[in-house]
C-alpha cells in the first residue's frame, strides 16, 4: 500500500522508497560500487585487447609491404647494372626484378583489400605501384643516369617503409612498441646497406668510374639504424646482428668499405665488381634473415599481449559476477526477515487511517519493530474511544443541541487537546450561527433598499428573487415577474441577443455593461444596462442592473443630430435631407410616422420626406399660423424658421392613439433648427450659383457682341480698304514700279492685319460653334493647333446641344490645348467626347511633362468656373513626367 504524503511536505528521494528497496541498496551500494570499477577494469582490459587485435592485425600488413621493400631493391640493383653495363643477362635481371615487384604489390594489396583503419595503406600502396610504373618508363628511355635511377627506387622504397613505420607505431604495450622499433630500425638498416650496395656498384660497373663513389653517409645512417636496433630488440637478436657482421660477408664489406675509404681507385679491377656483389649480397641476406626472426618476434610479441588481455579480462569478469551473486543473496535474506513484519504493521496503520478499527497486529518481536507493534495496538484502543467522542458529538449538531461538550477527562496530550478544540469549535460554531441569523437580516434589507435592480436567477429562466426597484422600474409587481421567464419581459427587438448573454452566462462566462430594452407595464421601454455573474454550480445568476432609459435616449438623439448635420454639411439633395431627417424623428420618438412640410404661397403644404416612406412632394391643407408648436393628443408639428420666415413645419404622428411624451416637443425643437440651419445655406448656395452662371452668361453674351461688332465693322472697313488699293495697283503705270510695290505690300498687310482680326474675333467668340455645333468647332480647333490632335467624338450628327453647355466644352477644349502646346510641351493630344444619358462628358490628355496645377497661371481656374457654373465637374490628373489628363461632366439641361 502506498502511504500518502502530508500537503506541503516535499519527499525525499529516499523516503520514496520501501524499507526492502533500502536494505538492498544499503548492501548493494557498496558493491556495486566495487563492481563498478571491476567493470570499468574489465572494459579496460577489453579495449587493450581491441586495441592489441588492431596492432596485430596492422603488423600482419606491414609484413607484405616490406617484401616490397625487399622487391624493390633488388629491382633498383638490375636498372642501375643495366644502366651502366648494358646486357641481355642485365635486361633480363632487370625484367626478372619488375616481376617480383609486381608480384610482391600484388600480394600485399590482396592482404589491404577490405581494411579500414587510421593509415590508408591500400591508397599509399596504389601511388606506390603508379610511381614505379613512371619511374620505369623513364628508365626505359634511358634518360635517368645511376645516381637518378637509384634515387628514384629509393623514395619509392622509402615509402614502403614509412608505411610499416605507421602500421606498427600503435603501440599497445612496451613489448609490442619496442619489438615494432627494432622491426622498423632494422628495414631501414637493410635499405641503407641496399643504397650503399648500388651506388657502389655502379661505381664499379662503369667502364671509365669517374669520381670516387659516396657510400659514407649510407654506412653511417646503416651503422645509426643498427644502434637503434640493439636498443630495443632482445638478446638473442642482438647477438644475431654482432654473428652476421663479423661473418665472412661482414668482414668482406668492411673490408671493401676500408679500401674505398684510403684509395678509392685501388678497389677498381676487373673483378671487383662481382666481389662487391657478392660480399654485400650475402651479408644483406643475413640482415633480412635477422628481419625476419624479427617480425617474427613483433608477431608473437602482440599475439601474447593479446591472449594476456583476454585472459585477465576473462578472469576479472567471472570475480565479478561470483560477488554479484552471493551479496545478492544475502541482501534478499535480511530484506525478508525485516519487510515482512514492517508490511503488517503499516497495513494495520493504514486500516486505522481509513477508519477500520478491527485490525490487529500478531507480531511480537523483541526488536524495535515490535516495540511499533506494541504501541500500534495501543493507538487502536485510544482511536476507539476518540471515535465514540465524536460520534456523540456529530448526534448533537444534527440535533441542533450546540450546548453539547465532550469528556475529556479519559485522554492525555494531544488526544486531550483535540477533544478540547472540538469542545471550542461547538462554541465558536454556535456564535456563529446567531451571527448568520443576524447578517442574512442585514442583507435582506440592504437588498430591499437598493436603488438599482438586484436580481437572483435560475438556469432555467426564470427570476428566483427581486428587489422592489424592479417594481418601481418595470410596473409589474414581484409575483408576477417571478412567474413568468424573463425574457417575456424584454423588447422583441432585443430577445435574441440577451437569449445570447444567457447561454454566455450558462456556460460560466461573467459579463458587464450589456444594455438592452424591457417593456414596461404601461407600454414604454426602458433601457437598463447589466453586470451578471454565474455560479454554475448552483445553477443561479446573480446581476444587478441600471435605468439608463434617459442618458441612452439623450445618445441616440445626439447621434441622430450629428446624421442629420452631417448630410446637411455635404450639400445633398432636399429630397435625401428631409427623407433623412423624417426617418430620424420617427426612429427617435417612436412615433408611427414623420413629416417634413414646406408652406407654399397659396397656404398649402408640400410634404418633402417621410417616415415611413411615401409619395413625395403632395399638397395639403395644413395650416400655417405660425405658433412654436401645435399638439393634440396623439400629433404634434413644431414650425422650421428660416430667416425669421416660416418655411414648414415637422409633423410626429402616434402609431397608435396614445399621448405622446411631454419632452416630445423640445426634442422636436432641435430637428427643426438644424433643418432650418440647412435650408438658409442651400439657399445661400443656390443663389450663389445662380449669381455665377449669371456672370458666366454675360460674359459670353459681350463676347459675343464684341465678335460681332469686329465682323461688321473694322473686318468689313479693312476688306473695303484692301480692294480699294488692289485698284489702285491696277491703274499706276507700269513704270512706276516703285509705287506699285508700296501698294501690293500695304494690300498685303491688310490682309494680314484682316486675317489676325478674325482669328481675334473667333477667339472671343466662335463662330463656328454657332453654325455647325460642337462636333465641327472641336475639329476647327484640331486643325488650328500647333501638335498633332485626335478627336474621339460620339455626338450624332448635326445634333446641337444647349449653346451654354456647348460654349463651356468648346472654351474647355481650347484652354486645354493652348496650355499642351505653351506650358506642356505635347507631341500629340487627344480629346474624347461622349454623351452618357443627360451628361456630356470630356477628356482631353496629352503626353507632356505635366505638372500641371490649376492655380498656377495655366487658365484652369476660369475654365473650372465656367464648369461649375453649370453644375458640372472638372478633375485634373497630371504627375510630373506623365502628361496631364483633364476630365469634365457637363449636366444637359435643356436644347
Amino acid at each position: 500500500m502506498r502511504s500518502r504524503s502530508p500537503a506541503g511536505v516535499r519527499i525525499g528521494v529516499l523516503a520514496r522508497m520501501r524499507v526492502g528497496t533500502k536494505l538492498l541498496l544499503l548492501v548493494l551500494l557498496p558493491v556495486c560500487a566495487l563492481l563498478g570499477f571491476t567493470v570499468l577494469s574489465v572494459a579496460n582490459r577489453w579495449r587493450d585487447a581491441d586495441r592489441l587485435r588492431d596492432f596485430r592485425s596492422a603488423t600482419g600488413l606491414s609484413f607484405p609491404t616490406a617484401v616490397v621493400a625487399d622487391a624493390l631493391a633488388a629491382e633498383r640493383l638490375a636498372a642501375v647494372i643495366r644502366r651502366v653495363r648494358s646486357s641481355a643477362a642485365a635486361r633480363n635481371e632487370f625484367l626478372s626484378g619488375q616481376r617480383g615487384v609486381d608480384a610482391a604489390l600484388r600480394r600485399a594489396v590482396r592482404r589491404t583489400s577490405g581494411r579500414e583503419g587510421s593509415v590508408d595503406v591500400a591508397g599509399r600502396l596504389d601511388a606506390a605501384g603508379r610511381q614505379v610504373r613512371a619511374l620505369r618508363r623513364e628508365v626505359a628511355t634511358g634518360s635517368l643516369s645511376a645516381e637518378e635511377i637509384a634515387d628514384g627506387y629509393g623514395v619509392i622504397a622509402a615509402a614502403m617503409i614509412g608505411i610499416v613505420r605507421d602500421l606498427d607505431a600503435g603501440r599497445p604495450s612496451r613489448a609490442s612498441g619496442r619489438a615494432a622499433d627494432a622491426y622498423v630500425a632494422l628495414l631501414q638498416a637493410i635499405e641503407a646497406a641496399e643504397r650503399e650496395r648500388v651506388n657502389l656498384a655502379a661505381f664499379l660497373a662503369a667502364p671509365v668510374p669517374e669520381g670516387p663513389p659516396f657510400p659514407l653517409r649510407w654506412v653511417a645512417l646503416e651503422s645509426a639504424e643498427l644502434d637503434t636496433f640493439r636498443q630495443n630488440a632482445t638478446g638473442r637478436l642482438t647477438a644475431e646482428l654482432d654473428a652476421l657482421l663479423f661473418h665472412r660477408a661482414g668482414l668482406s664489406v668492411r673490408r671493401v668499405r676500408e679500401r674505398l675509404a684510403q684509395d678509392p681507385r685501388t678497389a677498381v679491377d676487373p673483378s671487383s665488381l662481382g666481389r662487391w656483389l657478392a660480399a654485400s649480397g650475402g651479408r644483406i641476406g643475413e640482415l633480412r634473415r635477422l628481419e625476419r626472426q624479427a617480425a617474427g618476434e613483433l608477431a608473437e610479441a602482440a599475439l601474447d599481449d593479446l591472449d594476456a588481455a583476454r585472459a585477465e579480462a576473462r578472469r576479472e569478469l567471472v570475480v565479478l559476477l561470483a560477488v554479484l551473486v552471493l551479496v545478492s543473496a544475502l541482501a534478499l535474506a535480511l530484506r525478508r526477515s525485516i519487510t515482512r513484519p514492517l508490511r503488517e504493521v503499516s497495513e494495520g496503520a493504514h486500516m486505522l487511517s481509513s477508519g477500520d478499527l478491527t485490525f490487529d497486529v500478531s507480531y511480537a518481536g523483541r526488536d524495535e519493530i515490535g516495540d511499533v507493534a506494541a504501541s500500534f495496538r495501543e493507538l487502536r484502543i485510544r482511536a476507539e474511544r476518540l471515535a465514540d467522542e465524536i460520534r456523540a458529538m456529530n448526534v448533537a449538531i444534527s440535533e441542533n443541541r450546540l450546548d453539547h461538550r465532550a469528556d475529556v477527562s479519559g485522554f492525555r496530550g494531544t488526544w486531550a487537546q483535540l477533544l478540547g478544540g472540538m469542545n471550542d469549535t461547538m462554541a465558536a460554531f454556535a456564535g456563529l450561527h446567531s451571527r448568520r441569523r443576524r447578517a442574512e437580516r442585514e442583507a435582506v434589507a440592504f437588498f430591499n433598499l437598493s436603488l438599482d435592480l438586484l436580481c437572483i436567477a435560475g438556469a432555467d429562466g426564470y427570476l428566483k428573487r427581486v428587489n422592489p426597484a424592479f417594481e418601481r422600474t418595470l410596473g409589474y409587481a414581484s409575483r408576477e415577474l417571478l412567474s413568468r421567464p424573463f425574457v417575456e419581459f424584454v423588447h422583441p427587438d432585443d430577445r435574441a441577443r440577451t437569449s445570447d448573454a444567457l447561454t454566455r452566462l450558462g456556460r460560466g462566462d461573467e459579463f458587464s455593461h450589456f444594455e438592452n430594452r424591457h417593456l414596461h407595464r404601461d407600454g414604454s421601454v426602458r433601457w437598463l444596462q447589466w453586470s451578471a455573474r454565474p455560479v454554475p454550480e448552483e445553477g443561479l445568476i446573480y446581476a444587478a442592473a441600471r435605468d439608463v432609459t434617459d442618458s441612452r435616449r439623450n445618445r441616440d438623439e445626439q447621434a441622430a443630430l450629428r446624421r442629420v448635420a452631417t448630410l446637411a454639411a455635404e450639400g445633398a439633395p432636399p429630397a435625401i435631407l428631409f427623407g433623412a431627417v423624417a426617418e430620424e424623428v420617427e426612429r427617435l420618438l417612436s412615433t408611427g410616422s414623420a413629416q417634413v412640410l414646406r408652406y407654399e404661397p397659396d397656404g398649402s403644404a408640400t410634404v418633402l420626406g417621410a417616415a415611413p416612406a411615401g409619395p413625395a412632394a403632395e399638397n395639403g391643407g395644413v395650416g400655417a399660423d405660425g405658433a412654436r408648436a401645435r399638439h393634440s393628443d396623439d400629433s404634434l408639428a413644431a414650425p422650421i424658421v428660416v430667416e425669421d420666415r416660416l418655411w414648414g413645419a415637422i409633423v410626429a404622428t402616434a402609431a397608435e392613439p396614445r399621448p405622446l411624451p411631454p419632452d416630445t416637443e423640445a426634442r422636436l425643437a432641435s430637428f427643426t433648427e438644424l433643418v432650418a440651419t440647412a435650408i438658409a445655406n442651400a439657399e445661400s448656395r443656390a443663389e450663389l450659383a445662380a449669381s455665377r452662371a449669371r456672370v458666366v452668361t454675360a460674359a459670353d453674351e459681350a463676347r459675343r457682341r464684341i465678335e460681332r461688332d469686329l465682323h461688321d465693322g473694322v473686318q468689313q472697313r479693312l476688306v473695303s480698304l484692301g480692294l480699294e488699293v488692289r485698284t489702285a495697283e491696277w491703274i499706276v503705270p507700269a513704270e512706276a514700279t516703285e509705287l506699285k510695290e508700296r501698294l501690293s505690300q500695304i494690300a498685303t498687310g491688310l490682309n494680314r492685319t484682316f486675317e489676325d482680326l478674325r482669328e481675334i474675333a473667333m477667339g472671343i467668340h466662335p463662330g463656328i460653334l454657332s453654325k455647325g455645333g460642337l462636333g465641327p468647332a472641336l475639329k476647327s480647333l484640331a486643325r488650328r493647333c500647333a501638335v498633332p490632335v485626335e478627336v474621339e467624338s460620339s455626338l450624332p450628327s448635326g445634333s446641337r446641344l444647349p449653346e451654354q453647355v456647348e460654349v463651356a466644352a468648346y472654351y474647355v477644349v481650347s484652354e486645354a490645348l493652348t496650355n499642351s502646346v505653351k506650358h506642356a510641351r505635347a507631341s500629340v493630344v487627344r480629346i474624347g467626347v461622349v454623351m452618357r444619358g443627360d451628361r456630356l462628358q470630356l477628356s482631353i490628355r496629352d503626353d507632356g511633362v505635366g505638372g500641371a496645377k490649376p492655380g498656377g497661371g495655366s487658365g484652369l481656374v476660369g475654365l473650372a468656373d465656367r464648369v461649375h457654373a453649370l453644375g458640372g465637374t472638372i478633375d485634373i490628373t497630371s504627375p510630373p513626367g506623365s502628361g496631364t489628363v483633364l476630365q469634365v461632366i457637363l449636366p444637359i439641361v435643356g436644347g
